[in-house]
């Protein structure tokens, strides 16, 4: 079998289409700005951070046949991942995200993930079939995972066999599909990368502290939590105990791939071999520097 990449990517990838502007936007507002397309989608952006550290992901996801789908891959590929085993669809087309960001932050966003919910179970047939791996010999490598897939999908992920060895770090896509987690709360599967308010929502609860949210989603079933706050102390609980950090202190000129960055960073320092304090430490750097206008680093 092919083990071709460092790490699986498993989501959405799809093309970000986002209008920033330097002024407060309220609702309906009309104002000058920038519009720019870029790769996108959380299983991208996870991937692009990912190579900019010298690991090289390889992409399970849905893209269509169209024009968009090949500039898309193209794309992927120029920057080193293995797109190999993208499930290519005739009939469906290249998902896309819109947002406006203004200088108080993300100002509204529509994801349409469509493609990659119907293509379903379609897009993890390489970990079935023996290309990756099959059910006689499970992968045993990292795999970064989105909630942009459904929840039927992600409690199949969760239970399968398949993904028994797997070391899973799973995030969701917005608060509004944090709920898509919860299987792996309930069979304790994987490392959670959320925010306070997804947190919230996983647990039904409102937290003051990332310390309070992590700890609370050990005991709800986690195998481990690291939780961000905005500019306020990130946790990342186990079991065993709880380990926080403060960012730092930075104009923020974006904010749409942040969270992606961050999860990103914090998995390629621990596969460098950096503990958790080191790991979580290189995370908040990175996201600093993106949310701050330069590349993760």
């Amino acid at each position: 079998m092919a083990h071709d990449s460092d790490i699986l990517c498993i989501g959405s990838v799809l093309w970000d289409v986002i209008g920033r502007t330097q002024v407060h936007m309220r609702k309906g507002g009309d104002v000058p700005g920038r519009i720019i397309r870029l790769p996108g989608g959380v299983a991208m952006n996870i991937a692009m951070t990912l190579s900019r550290f010298g690991l090289r992901p390889g992409l399970l996801t849905a893209i269509g046949r169209d024009r968009e789908g090949e500039e898309l891959l193209a794309a992927a590929r120029g920057m080193n991942m293995v797109t190999d085993h993208v499930y290519r669809s005739d009939d469906l087309p290249t998902d896309q995200y819109m947002a406006i960001e203004g200088a108080n932050g993300l100002v509204a966003a529509i994801a349409d993930a469509h493609s990659l919910e119907a293509a379903g179970d379609r897009i993890l047939r390489p970990l079935a079939n023996g290309i990756l791996a099959s059910p006689e010999a499970p992968y045993p490598g990292l795999i970064a995972l989105d909630g942009n897939l459904t929840l039927a999908l992600l409690e199949k992920i969760a239970t399968d066999p398949l993904f028994a060895r797997a070391d899973l770090r799973v995030a969701p896509a917005s608060p509004g599909k944090a709920t898509r987690l919860l299987p792996f709360l309930t069979h304790g599967r994987g490392m959670l990368y959320v925010n306070l308010e997804e947190a919230g929502l996983l647990c039904e609860a409102a937290f003051e502290t990332s310390e309070e949210a992590a700890n609370a989603l050990v005991r709800r079933g986690a195998e481990r939590a690291l939780v961000t706050d905005g500019g306020n102390p990130a946790s990342d609980a186990t079991a065993q105990g709880v380990v926080s950090q403060t960012p730092q202190d930075v104009l923020v000129t974006r904010v749409t791939g942040a969270g992606d960055t961050f999860m990103a960073a914090h998995i390629a320092a621990e596969a460098s071999g950096s503990d958790r304090t080191q790991a979580l430490d290189r995370a908040l750097t990175a996201a600093a520097h993106y949310v701050s206008g330069g590349d993760a680093k």
